[in-house]
């Protein structure tokens, strides 16, 4: 099996197995956000329990726990 591209730059797998993402609207209106809401975007989100089977589906060699 191959491993899906588009998933590949959008996921990325911890050290423990999780599975995170990186926050939506991070380059849109950045003038007009505050301070505090761009800092935010710097952190990865983990991934809901129900999208990590999908990654893993497309992501089949990654690290899993």
């Amino acid at each position: 099996m191959k491993t899906h591209s588009g998933a590949k730059g959008r996921f990325y797998i911890t050290g423990s197995g999780k599975v995170l993402r990186r926050k939506m609207h991070i380059n849109n209106f950045r003038r007009k956000k505050r301070g505090e809401t761009l800092r935010l975007f710097s952190r990865k989100m983990a991934v809901s329990p129900g999208t990590v089977r999908r990654v893993r589906r497309l992501m089949p060699y990654a690290k899993s726990s």
